[in-house]
């Protein structure tokens, strides 16, 4: 029973350590060094963000999928823009007050149409898709289209000193998605908002019979998950200095992903944003150091898919175990 229950708390974030031992053994000259954990999480930064919205929604018992297709739509919005010769400063505005509206429109269909999430956001995923390509004619928006200002964001960052004769950078990238987790935190652990997530997650009938204002929670919560979706896709965009129809579309998946390993580590199998982060670190370093080890792309989907399917048996296991 007690090693169950083990199981079930710990058995992600031992996995996690036994990955990392793995390919620190495998890849002793590069997997552990700071530089290439930095360039690790530039490249989560994006994933980190929108698990975060993710997180958000998940609360409550609900989640969205059109944030891909969101994300793509906001880098799109921001690249037509900068070819009409608005500033930066307009243009980035405009993608992420899309991005909040369409997470609001998620809200009012879940929430006061009473569409199940599941159809809303596979609906509304086609639809922002659908928009992303009409907006950019089905083509990538780059070159001299996109400020130099919006792509150096991407590229520049804090600077850390020297290692071994190498100039180290904390990204600017990385710095976006450590302030957007540190504000989801705050707000799902720190506030009366993210305690009623939490309680409609629970138990949404006794959640409304308490005076907890379901609706409006739910239209808020989709909202700022529609708006951790355009944020990404901002900083995507930024990162590539181009913005592509498609570019969001491996976004759901893994932030729907990272969540639900985070949820296997929760003592009541919750979604908790610090446990996000972890499962956001597990597909990354996965993805890190098989690619080091030059394993073909689709085994490395095949690999992912079977440690997720995993750690979720391990903490169904552990759930089993206590009852």
């Amino acid at each position: 029973m007690m090693a169950l229950a083990l199981l079930r708390r710990y058995g992600t974030l031992i996995g996690f350590v036994l990955i990392l031992a793995v390919f620190w053994i495998s890849l002793p000259e590069t997997f552990m060094t700071a530089r290439n954990w930095l360039n690790t999480t530039q490249q989560l930064s994006m994933l980190m963000v929108v698990a975060a919205g993710m997180t958000i929604v998940m609360a409550m018992g609900d989640f969205d999928l059109s944030v891909g297709s969101a994300a793509s739509l906001a880098g799109i919005v921001a690249g037509a823009l900068f070819i009409a010769g608005y500033p930066p400063a307009m243009a980035v505005g405009a993608a992420l007050a899309i991005g909040l509206a369409g997470g609001a429109i998620n809200g009012v269909l879940v929430s006061v149409i009473g569409i199940l999430p599941f159809i809303a956001t596979l609906a509304t995923l086609t639809i922002y898709s659908g928009l992303a390509f009409v907006i950019s004619g089905g083509k990538t928006i780059s070159g001299k289209s996109i400020p130099e200002s919006f792509g150096n964001f991407a590229r520049e960052g804090l600077p850390l000193g020297e290692v071994g004769g190498v100039a180290l950078m904390l990204p600017n990238l990385t710095i976006v998605a450590v302030a957007v987790v540190f504000l989801v935190w705050v707000l799902l652990e720190q506030t009366t908002f993210g305690r009623r997530l939490y309680a409609i997650g629970g138990n949404i009938e006794a959640a409304y019979l308490s005076g907890v204002p379901v609706r409006r929670l739910k239209l808020a919560a989709f909202a700022l998950t529609g708006l951790s979706a355009a944020g990404a896709g901002l900083m995507y965009a930024s990162r590539v200095a181009s913005a592509n129809p498609t570019q969001g579309s491996g976004l759901m998946l893994n932030a729907i992903a990272a969540v639900f390993l985070g949820m296997t580590m929760s003592e009541q199998g919750e979604p908790r944003i610090l446990a996000t982060v972890i499962g956001v670190l597990i597909l990354g370093v996965l993805d890190n150091g098989l690619t080091q080890l030059a394993v073909d792309s689709y085994i490395r989907q095949i690999l992912v898919g079977a440690i997720i399917v995993l750690a979720v048996s391990a903490g169904a296991l552990g759930k089993r175990g206590r009852r």
